[in-house]
């Protein structure tokens, strides 16, 4: 009888957990989702593609041009970004905290960081 127990008490432990994960991941992927105002005063639109999120401008200079493809991995984001201005792709990582995003591009050991702010 005992035993009936702590098998429910154990798979009712492992319920609260897996639902504790699933809310967590899912409340993470969607905080890097809206409009962000980039360094410069354009306007990028984070959305979901697919299984990624993609980065589109949508004011400014360079509107309507894809600047880079992430996907969740933890509490970050990898992928590509593309500055526009020179035409070139980064190893990208991006790290959002409440309404900050920080967004850092690489080549080898070359890096350029932007700070964003949700709109």
């Amino acid at each position: 009888m005992g035993g009936g127990i702590i098998m429910r008490k154990f798979f009712k432990i492992i319920f609260v957990g897996f639902v504790f994960v699933f809310v967590t991941l899912g409340a993470n992927a969607n905080e890097i989702l809206g409009k962000w105002k980039t360094e410069g005063g354009e306007t990028a639109l984070i959305s979901k593609c697919g299984g990624e999120f993609c980065i589109v401008l949508k004011t400014g200079t360079y509107k309507g041009q894809n600047i880079g493809k992430v996907k969740a991995e933890g509490a970050k984001y990898k992928g590509t970004v593309r500055d526009p201005a020179d035409d070139k792709t980064y190893t990208g990582n991006i790290s959002v905290a409440g309404d900050n995003l920080k967004m850092q591009g690489c080549i080898a050991i070359f890096c350029k960081t932007q700070k964003w702010t949700r709109m």
